[in-house]
């Protein structure tokens, strides 16, 4: 989830930013649920006398192994579950001691995720749960005034017959804020308050009934006026192992997202290796053949893979995670894609011109591959249209994959250096790389 989520985000942000708007990348971090009160509840356990001052904070730098502790308490222990519950209570009340363990668990998960995003070339401003924590209460008793938040079986709720017939909880039974509660307020205030007139939800589409009750409340509450404002929610699908279940490791463990790229990284140093040997034997240009510049394009490359194989799924569809398809440099990857560039760049630098020096008058598009190749270039502005409408963006890849097949035709059809038609066909090698390089960008590519 986490994976899909930070991709697809990033990705959209920066094709709306290419399309000219001003965007914000809210990371919208669970850092206030029941999961927090559980964590709270075993560090009580492992050190009582954290809560009173007798005792320091438990460490908590695995955060992984305490939470799989935490959790197999909560799941098993009733009472330890009660007790959990409450802690949620009291750390959204302001709980001196509640607020500091929370604080402690926040800051070794907030360094853990700086980590991924940095490899990843993730930026985004993290406003989670908690931030929105003093606006709940206000924001409640106004929709009450109005009539939108009503009793209910002991709960305050907002019903969305529109949706179906769960309300949304804007207060729980027990007094305290859920979910529901932290979705109202960061959709008045994201609406309201920054003056947002588009907002787009990234999660599994497990949530998808959830956000359209809170769509449908903000609506009703007047804060959502289409079409003035547009709000969607871009669900997608969940990563599968071979065997079509949530992808774990062999063990039934969850896959550390870190893990997850090493093992790209080391397998792209595995793919580069052997290209840079195959083009030495076959007495061709070998680029890379430097050990430390292999390690830094093994970075690049190992985590373009991932971040492609997972955009050229169509997002609202599970696939299986496949590290070989991820790097089949014939097949439709980011390796595929990286190579269709390299060998632009190679037929530039052998021809001695500089692109820029080239007359865009001396074009010509006289050959049928010659015609496809520009045909497909003029198709981008379209799939960029596309995208901004349905918010797919598999349809970016598909046309990647298209142009680079029509690139690969041309070069096969129509031989570029010194031919008549050199300098035309240098500006239809310089038009594609400008198209891929900008599509890279988008991607999230660092790639020159």
């Amino acid at each position: 989830g986490h994976l899909r989520s930070s991709i697809l985000g990033e990705t959209l942000c920066r094709l709306l930013e290419f399309c000219g708007h001003e965007v914000h990348r809210l990371n919208h971090v669970g850092d206030w649920g029941t999961q927090f009160g559980m964590l709270i509840e075993y560090m009580k356990e492992v050190n009582p006398g954290f809560m009173d001052g007798t005792g320091e904070i438990p460490d908590v730098s695995d955060l992984n192994a305490f939470y799989k502790a935490a959790k197999k308490r909560f799941d098993e222990d009733e009472e330890f579950k009660k007790k959990s519950q409450l802690n949620v209570v009291e750390l959204q009340g302001g709980g001196v001691a509640a607020r500091q363990a929370w604080q402690k668990i926040c800051d070794v998960s907030r360094k853990s995720f700086d980590e991924i995003y940095t490899r990843l070339g993730v930026r985004a401003l993290e406003r989670g749960e908690s931030y929105y924590n003093d606006m709940i209460a206000p924001l409640v008793e106004e929709l009450k005034a109005r009539g939108l938040c009503v009793e209910s079986n002991g709960a305050m709720c907002i019903f969305c017959p529109k949706v179906d017939t769960v309300p949304l909880m804007a207060v729980k039974g027990d007094g305290g804020f859920g979910y529901d509660s932290t979705d109202l307020a960061a959709i008045y205030h994201r609406l309201f308050v920054m003056r947002a007139d588009w907002l787009v939800y990234l999660t599994d589409l497990g949530q998808e009934s959830h956000f359209f009750k809170i769509f449908d409340a903000a609506e009703q509450a007047g804060w959502h006026v289409p079409p003035i404002t547009r709000v969607n929610h871009m669900g997608f699908g969940v990563v599968q192992g071979e065997d079509k279940k949530r992808f774990k490791t062999r063990s039934g463990e969850t896959v550390k997202l870190s893990d997850l790229l090493d093992e790209a990284v080391f397998r792209a140093a595995e793919e580069i290796r052997n290209r840079v040997a195959q083009q030495t034997e076959a007495g061709q240009e070998a680029a890379l053949t430097d050990e430390a510049a292999q390690k830094e394009a093994a970075e690049k490359l190992g985590i373009a893979a991932i971040r492609y194989f997972d955009m050229k799924q169509n997002r609202t569809s599970n696939y299986v995670f496949n590290y070989d398809k991820m790097l089949d440099p014939k097949g439709n990857s980011a390796v595929f894609l990286f190579y269709a560039y390299a060998r632009i760049r190679a037929i530039q630098r052998k021809s001695g011109v500089d692109p820029s020096a080239l007359n865009i008058s001396d074009l010509r598009v006289d050959h049928p591959a010659e015609r496809d190749l520009a045909l497909k270039l003029l198709q981008f502005p379209d799939v960029i249209e596309a995208i901004l409408d349905d918010l797919h963006l598999h349809r970016l890849c598909e046309y990647l994959w298209d142009l680079c097949n029509a690139l690969t035709t041309f070069y096969t059809n129509c031989k570029v250096l010194g031919e008549e038609q050199q300098n035309s066909r240098l500006l239809l090698c310089e038009a594609t790389r400008k198209v891929l390089k900008k599509s890279f960008d988008l991607l999230g590519w660092g790639f020159e």
